[in-house]
């Protein structure tokens, strides 16, 4: 319970780093020099660095432990927002990366705890519920930055989630000394871990098979918290708070998603019919938000909102439980930063892509189609290709 209770905590507010700037990006962008669209850019840069700061997380964690390199991260992306309050374009650059290396190594240093402490029948479930840090995270951006950046500006909403990640990281010192036990300080933290963790997941079909499926639900996840505030505000006409609220509905729909996908693949559905099931999900609901139009009641806004949170961003607990458990023994980490690498190629990718599907056709329902449809063709390639 302790390490469930860490690691959920750290997760969320790592989330939630990489989801504040996409909050007030409308009142950012234009004291940046940038377009609005340019959050897609931004959003790329973060998962470039975090690709790399995931797959080379093996060797960190199994050196100092992960506590330390989760604290570590806390640090580098409260830095990467103090980077962004400066408003300087090549400092918000380097800030977007430094984000992406503190976000990288999380999800990693979870698994490497959760994996020694959680019994095989209770896998899915309860990495499903650690998981639900990630929408908890981007919950938190949606209800507490709007208010922040009302009263103190994009500026200070910025510095004090940095303020916040500092504490979080202070805080957890305690768990150092039960979760970081096994600890080994003659462990190697560099000499290809990179391409070991790519390597290893290459090298079992299922891994393999897994992680390339992670790309376009990544893609479509990142997509959705990245654009969702820019759409209901700029072509819907919602205003900025009432915009957060639904971002922070899907947010939570996905909480409550993830720990339902994680017990329906532990009771009732293999992980790849889950896998499969919730991709063609994914395109139903991304669809639908597609078709959101002014004329449309917020209520019914906030439904599809709900709807496609609770898939698109409820697939992560049963992708990580299942690549941890085929890991070979002790190489959950390495496994699973190889893994992400391909998720976090994904959300590179994806929004960056998203934004340039709006500027050439000047359309949010066509990039959200677009994204829809790779998500359906990767559920329907998991359900003709089993994952064993």
């Amino acid at each position: 319970m302790l390490a469930l209770i860490a690691t959920l905590a750290i997760q969320a507010l790592a989330t939630m780093t990489v989801l504040t700037p996409p909050v007030f990006v409308g009142l950012a962008a234009p004291d940046i020099g940038v377009g609005t669209n340019a959050i897609g850019v931004f959003t790329a840069v973060i998962y470039a660095a975090a690709c790399f700061a995931a797959a080379g997380a093996g060797g960190p964690v199994r050196r100092y432990g992960a506590i330390r390199v989760s604290q570590a991260g806390l640090v580098i992306g409260g830095l990467g927002l103090v980077c962004l309050a400066t408003a300087w374009l090549p400092l918000v650059v380097l800030g977007a990366g430094f984000i992406g290396i503190g976000y990288g190594p999380m999800t990693p240093a979870s698994s490497h705890i959760l994996i020694r402490q959680t019994p095989p029948q209770r896998r899915a479930l309860i990495f499903s519920i650690k998981q639900t840090g990630v929408p908890l995270g981007g919950a938190l951006a949606g209800l507490v930055v709007p208010p922040l950046t009302l009263a103190f500006g994009w500026k200070g909403a910025a510095l004090t989630v940095a303020a916040a990640s500092l504490a979080l990281a202070v805080a957890s010192e305690p768990l150092r000394k039960s979760l970081d036990d096994d600890a080994d300080p003659a462990a190697p933290t560099t000499g290809g871990g990179v391409f070991e963790a790519l390597k290893l997941v290459f090298g079992i079909p299922v891994l393999r098979r897994l992680s390339l499926a992670s790309l376009a639900y990544s893609a479509m996840q990142l997509c959705v918290s990245a654009f969702i505030v820019a759409f209901l505000t700029e072509r819907v006409g919602i205003d900025l708070v009432t915009a957060g609220l639904i971002m922070a509905v899907a947010q939570a729909a996905g909480m409550v998603g993830r720990v339902l996908w994680g017990w329906l693949s532990d009771r009732l559905l293999t992980p790849h019919r889950a896998l499969s099931l919730l991709g063609v999900s994914i395109a139903a609901t991304g669809a639908a938000l597609a078709m959101v139009t002014p004329a449309w009641p917020v209520a019914l806004v906030g439904l599809v909102a709900a709807l496609l949170g609770s898939v698109a961003l409820g697939w992560n607990g049963v992708f990580l439980a299942e690549v941890a458990r085929l890991a070979p023994p002790g190489a959950a980490g390495s496994a699973t930063g190889g893994a992400l690498a391909f998720t976090f190629v994904g959300a590179l990718l994806g929004p960056p892509l998203f934004g340039l599907v709006i500027d050439l056709t000047d359309s949010y329902r066509v990039a959200f189609l677009v994204a829809a449809a790779f998500a359906a063709l990767s559920g329907l390639a998991i359900m003709r290709r089993p994952a064993g």
